[in-house]
């Protein structure tokens, strides 16, 4: 479904309708959003996320390189981790999805989604749901992944959840030195912290990713923030 002007444009009428009804901007972005054929603004946003060029991403990425991928929920945070994962099959490269959040049925209907049939990426893909999720275990599970793997751990706040597992700063650290030494290209999906706000600015960034526990950030070599359709890429440095 085609949009009628570029969200940033939908985001600027959004906000001009909550000013003139007097009514909170979320109501605004819904009604907007209905406007343009979609139940709600969280929908539109992720079709929009849909048409953001994965392959244009992936051709940004090194291996060795940790991309972080930050956002509020409904704003296409993983469905872009996924794109990624297909855009690096059609490469012909593996992709691993590490999540403690999704079943293979969902991610199966994710694919479906994208108008993917996971079935042509049978032996490229692998799927980890396992409650063991952990920096070792990521290790363990890419031991022997072929250089320009691509893997997706999804999400990066629940790695220290689990009592026995190391810091959250101690496992990004691992990991980094693991990817650059196989040349593998991990990906972190990450929450954002509840005090960001939109009106404030118009996507979240370094400052706004939630962080219960430590985490030196300057670890990513990249990171890419959503936000109501609009996508901020920024390499460290």
């Amino acid at each position: 479904m085609k949009l009628s002007a570029p969200v940033h444009r939908l985001k600027r009428q959004a906000r001009e309708l909550s000013r003139k009804e007097n009514i909170p901007l979320h109501l605004a972005l819904d009604r907007v959003a209905i406007g343009e054929g979609f139940g709600a603004w969280s929908l539109l946003a992720a079709k929009s996320a849909e048409d953001l060029s994965a392959e244009g991403l992936l051709a940004r990425l090194a291996p060795g390189d940790l991309l972080l991928i930050g956002a509020r929920p409904g704003h296409g945070k993983t469905l872009l981790s996924l794109q990624l994962a297909v855009a690096a099959m059609k490469a012909g490269r593996r992709a691993a999805f590490f999540t403690l959040e999704y079943t293979a049925k969902d991610t199966l209907g994710r694919f479906r989604a994208l108008g993917v049939d996971p079935a042509q990426f049978d032996a490229l893909f692998c799927f980890d749901d396992s409650e063991a999720i952990s920096a070792d275990h990521i290790m363990r599970a890419l031991a022997e992944a072929p250089r320009g793997t691509l893997a997706i751990v999804d999400y990066l706040q629940l790695l220290d959840q689990k009592r026995g597992n190391p810091e959250l700063g101690a496992q990004i650290r691992m990991l980094k030195a693991f990817a650059q030494e196989k040349g593998v290209i991990l990906v972190f999906i990450s929450q954002i912290d509840r005090s960001y706000d939109p009106a404030a600015k118009s996507c979240p960034d370094l400052d706004d990713v939630r962080l219960p526990n430590p985490l030196d950030l300057s670890l990513f070599d990249k990171s890419c923030f959503l936000n109501g359709g609009e996508v901020r890429f920024q390499a460290a440095g």
